[in-house]
């Protein structure tokens, strides 16, 4: 099998990170922030040196209790989305946006919050210049996608944080398909919050991401979620600091030594040599691709701009039974539809349809790549 679902989620994962889970799991156990014996002191460091190595790897200038760990990119959105956003205030988003950022912003449609989508072009690239006129005095955030999921479109967050920081609008950043594939700078884009899930190019187990804020932009969030924390136990009032306030219940503590290990890993390798790795499998699979019949690639033309996230669309033919071919007849996985992004397909044109989506990741070859091209050829002619 030949695996290039990597933007649905990381496969195979690093050596160890398994292994890490497991070890919590048999010989470890203990919670973290209730305890002090040395097997919760051992929990208790970990936890801190997996927020320390995000910190670092999303050149977060902040302290580490600033990295608040939740189940997931989704529930990091979730976070910044429903705890900053009230009655009366506008938000505006991308046209390329996820639904863990659209369903969120319906929903807070009925409470009172409007929201606006920036326009992007046929490639999925958003000009800039098209926030200033539907920036309004009631607008308070900024949410978008650092890359699209579906076309792989990376976008300019560093002009984006430029306009939101002069004109006083908080600026938060989706970097599921970067972080881990792409440099993400949270200083240099001028963020106020920056979700991230574990599983994907951060190459941890699921269930577990984070969303990394400014004491700013933290101190005007409600949190979701209320209860235990192991500390300030006298009050049942939520303790005011960090990650306290953002953090009740007992985490994903075998999620935590796994992520741990799988940042480990991309420390070691680096961002930007996992990203040159990513890039000529995505300029040979698009090159491979070009000129061939009865097949149409969304996004940029080339690597530049863009993450190793292919769309590919099949005019008139039905996504689901080409995907299943792919699979029965060549071996290669992928993920067909809309990829929960509506909005994006018909910025891109390919909704209600869809695309046939391959997706690069760390462990991919030149020959998983080739054979991909090959198998996209042939099923277009058939």
């Amino acid at each position: 099998m030949i695996y290039l679902d990597n933007a649905a989620t990381s496969f195979p994962k690093p050596e160890g990170v398994s292994a890490r889970m497991k070890e919590y799991m048999d010989a470890i156990g203990a919670p973290v922030n209730r305890s002090v014996y040395a097997r919760a002191q051992e929990t208790g460091l970990v936890t801190l040196q997996l927020r320390e190595r995000l910190a670092r790897i999303l050149r977060f200038p902040g302290p580490a209790t600033q990295v608040l760990l939740t189940s997931g990119a989704t529930a990091a959105l979730n976070q910044a989305i429903f705890g900053f956003l009230r009655p009366g205030d506008h938000c505006l988003v991308s046209a390329m946006e996820h639904n863990a950022v659209m369903r969120p912003l319906r929903m807070l449609a009925d409470r009172g919050v409007s929201f606006d989508r920036i326009p992007c072009g046929p490639d999925g690239r958003l000009d800039p210049a098209g926030i200033e006129p539907l920036l309004r005095p009631e607008t308070r955030l900024l949410v978008m996608a650092h890359a699209s999921n579906v076309s792989g479109t990376v976008q300019d967050a560093q002009a984006v944080g430029r306009i939101c920081r002069e004109r006083g609008v908080a600026f938060v950043l989706d970097a599921a398909q970067t972080a881990g594939h792409y440099p993400v700078d949270f200083q240099a884009f001028g963020l106020s919050a920056l979700a991230v899930p574990g599983h994907k190019g951060l190459m941890g187990p699921s269930g577990i991401g984070a969303l990394l804020v400014t004491a700013e932009f933290a101190a005007q969030l409600t949190p979701l979620l209320a209860g235990g924390t192991g500390s300030a136990s006298d009050s049942e009032y939520l303790p005011p600091y960090l990650p306290d306030r953002f953090e009740s219940g007992t985490p994903n503590l075998p999620g935590i030594f796994g992520w741990e290990r799988a940042l480990q890993y991309i420390e070691e390798t680096g961002v930007e040599t996992l990203r040159r790795h990513e890039d000529a499998l995505t300029a040979r699979f698009l090159a491979a691709l070009e000129g061939a019949p009865g097949v149409r690639v969304c996004g940029p033309a080339d690597c530049r701009g863009r993450v190793g996230v292919v769309s590919v669309d099949f005019p008139g033919r039905d996504t689901a039974q080409l995907a299943e071919r792919l699979e029965l007849e060549y071996g290669i996985l992928t993920r067909c539809g809309l990829h929960c992004a509506p909005s994006a397909h018909k910025t891109l044109g390919t909704f209600p349809g869809g695309t046939v989506r391959f997706s690069f990741g760390a462990f991919n070859t030149e020959e998983d790549a080739d054979a991909a091209a090959r198998a996209v050829r042939a099923l277009a002619q058939t």
